[in-house]
């Protein structure tokens, strides 16, 4: 079994269960390994699963450096149906026909996406607009003016197309926010679209087949204190 030594400083590669937040997953792990000084670099929305890195100790100083490093996603888009969120947390509140689309059409219109680009993120995120969280706001049915932020999208290739179903991969830079990318794949198409799964598959050489379960973090803490208790 690996040592490890949170107190002094670990990263830990998570892989982020469904409708988990990613402060569920850090408060889950520091209440499992009894580390106060404990984050995420990263943060993953709750509809999305994969790599999630955590920094303990002394490590908590390279979540910036983790942060910045380019990220690569897989999941599906649905195409003619519109939500607030961009994603599955709230009702479609628009459908489109989409029988015109054409597989070559929807490469296409990927392709205008790679690139250094302007991104408005989705009305339902963290971002601060007049000191409030934009999901805040858009929750209590307010609207807020997001402003563009400049990311670069490395890759956009669609992997698969079954019915209204996309299905891609995504590298891409800090900052991006992909339920955006998959709104605006709608857009350019003309059908909406949101983003109906995700899954964090890197972060730099970070990668989710290497990550572990909340359920091997606890199994870890409870052969070390197996471990303490034997050598007492």
């Amino acid at each position: 079994m690996k040592t490890y030594d949170f107190a002094a400083g670990e990263i830990l590669l998570l892989d982020k269960p469904l409708n988990w937040t990613s402060f569920d997953v850090v408060k889950k792990v520091r209440n499992t390994i009894r580390e106060k000084k404990i984050g995420h670099a990263g943060t993953l929305d709750p509809l999305a699963t994969g790599l999630l890195i955590l920094c303990t100790g002394k490590y908590t100083k390279r979540i910036e450096e983790i942060q910045n490093q380019e990220k690569e996603y897989t999941g599906s888009i649905r195409l003619g149906e519109v939500t607030p969120s961009y994603d599955r947390e709230t009702e479609v509140t628009e459908t489109r026909d989409i029988s015109h689309l054409t597989p070559e059409a929807i490469q296409a219109a990927a392709a205008t996406f790679v690139g250094t680009i302007e991104q408005i993120p989705p009305i339902y995120s963290a971002v601060m607009v007049d000191g409030k969280r934009a999901y805040d706001l858009a929750r209590k049915g307010k609207s807020a003016e997001l402003k563009a932020r400049t990311i670069t999208i490395k890759a956009f290739d669609i992997t698969a197309i079954e019915g209204a179903e996309v299905y891609f991969k995504v590298i891409c830079t800090k900052g991006t926010y992909i339920r955006s990318l998959a709104h605006d794949l709608g857009q350019v198409l003309g059908c909406g679209a949101h983003l109906s799964s995700l899954r964090r598959t890197r972060i730099g050489d970070f990668k989710a087949d290497d990550a572990l379960s909340i359920e091997d973090i606890q199994e870890i803490r409870k052969q070390q204190l197996a471990a303490n208790e034997s050598n007492s």
